[in-house]
């Protein structure tokens, strides 16, 4: 963990001010495939980026006096990979398993903005991310969807405005069936599918009444009645009243059809409405019923068959409910395939037949609908945030490399810098090590105990005595 956390720091410390400070000067990218999303490709085109955000696309651009020139001339600039399923940037374990209902514990509480995935993630092409609580509970923790700004703070990871999210989850993982509980430990309700779904239903009762109780106390102080005495705040119901407000969106683990369809009508019970479905390996069984539902469908592109709930998964899932009419993303939940998102979205073209467009859409556009960052983010268009990724070849190609990740119009990660400075890195790195082997050993010299006297030896033994020992008389 110690190496770990000093080739953080040195990569932090190597890391050139321009990404750490807004640039005051345009930047212009040029001469590239610009793969816009909403408005075709633009061959040999441009992109004028003033104060974080796009001011002009097109073919036919010149560079203002005083812009910092990215000449992509033979590369690929697309719209930043969002990941809709994360769980990277998390300081400690991801879920906070004991209760069935743990809507108290907030992700943004414990982001961890030296987590090196959101460097590697960078180096895929992704600008932001909805990091997620874990799935061992019926209703787990709250989300927050952040941009990968590795090098600041954990105050300026939060995608601004976005809405927060809360985790929900159906099947195995909440019913606890792929793991025995430790001796000692007792098993923890629900431990069926049905008792999952009586949880949520419970706990939306329960918070609808919260709720009343709080729309009363307003409604009789602002009557101007006087010595009123609010109602006892709980941590556990405010983020379900904000769901049935509309001022948080649910996210929901899930496998099977059967289970989607239940919580679709617990949702129009209690009147709030999921926004995504995550994983959701089934839904091409009821695409209709999304579609007509209206929540997002964010799932993989080909992982199958690793547990009982995935054996009906299929690799036309994505292509089958995007022609029903969902909307659908395709997400990592590993860090590691963050990474290749563009890998993943092209996956749809040979499983379904999706077109290039629709493929990338997978990965930019649909997610940021899905996440309601659509206005900032997920297409290259004038006035949106500057989150791009620029690819040596076509981004739905094996052989594409990412060269350069901006966010906000800065910099993030530059490939050609990263190898550069790896020698030096790794120089520096040594150093440290160095250091950190020398001082322990000064450590050890002055914990060694002192030298005790010498003592004298004793005279050696007659040999009557030792006649006497081996006789066993002594």
């Amino acid at each position: 963990m110690k190496r770990a956390s000093l080739w953080i720091a040195v990569l932090l410390a190597a890391m050139p001010m321009a990404t750490r400070a807004q640039n005051p000067s345009p930047i212009f990218i040029q001469n590239a495939t610009v793969l816009t999303v909403t408005h075709g490709n633009i061959e040999h085109g441009s992109i004028l980026i003033r104060d974080g955000k796009i001011a002009a696309v097109g073919a036919d651009l010149k560079a203002p006096e005083g812009a910092t020139v990215i000449d992509a001339t033979g590369q690929f600039v697309m719209p930043g990979i969002i990941d809709c399923h994360s769980h990277i940037a998390i300081d400690g374990s991801v879920n906070e398993g004991a209760p069935a209902v743990s809507s108290m514990a907030n992700i943004k509480d414990v982001l961890n903005p030296d987590d090196i995935d959101i460097y590697r993630d960078l180096a895929g092409g992704a600008t932001a991310a909805n990091i997620l609580h874990g799935s061992a509970n019926p209703i787990g923790g709250q989300t927050v969807v952040i941009k990968l700004r590795w090098g600041k703070p954990a105050s300026e990871l939060p995608f601004e405005g976005a809405l927060p999210g809360i985790k929900f989850a159906l099947g195995e993982n909440p019913k606890h069936s792929n793991f025995t509980m430790p001796p000692g430990v007792p098993a923890r309700y629900p431990g069926t599918r049905l008792g999952v779904e009586e949880v949520i239903r419970q706990a939306f009762t329960e918070a609808r009444e919260y709720k009343k109780q709080w729309d009363d106390y307003k409604r009789r102080k602002e009557a101007g009645e006087q010595n009123l005495i609010p109602p006892r705040r709980n941590e556990q119901m405010e983020p379900l009243v904000e769901v049935m407000e509309g001022k948080r969106y649910v996210h929901v683990h899930c496998y099977r059809a059967d289970e989607i369809l239940m919580l679709i009508r617990v949702a129009n019970e209690f009147g709030f409405k999921v926004r995504t479905w995550q994983h959701v390996l089934e839904g091409y069984k009821i695409a209709d019923e999304l579609a007509a539902y209206g929540a997002g469908a964010s799932t993989f592109s080909d992982w199958w068959a690793y547990k009982m709930e995935a054996y009906d998964a299929i690799p036309y899932n994505a292509a089958l409910m995007t022609e029903r009419g969902v909307v659908v993303s395709v997400n990592s939940d590993d860090a590691q395939e963050a990474r290749q998102l563009n890998q993943e979205a092209a996956k749809s073209m040979k499983y379904g037949g999706l077109s290039a467009n629709d493929a990338l859409k997978l990965v930019t556009l649909n997610p940021a609908i899905q996440l309601g960052i659509d206005n900032r983010v997920g297409s290259i268009d004038v006035g949106k945030d500057a989150d791009l990724a620029i690819y040596n070849h076509d981004p739905l190609s094996v052989y594409a490399v990412v060269q350069k990740t901006l966010i906000d119009g800065q910099v993030y990660f530059d490939r050609q810098r990263d190898i550069t400075q790896r020698a030096e890195l790794e120089k520096e790195k040594q150093a440290l090590l160095d250091k950190e082997k020398k001082a322990n050993e000064e450590k050890k010299s002055e914990e060694k105990p002192e030298k005790k006297p010498e003592q004298k030896k004793k005279p050696p033994k007659s040999d009557s005595a030792d006649a006497a020992i081996a006789r066993g008389a002594l």
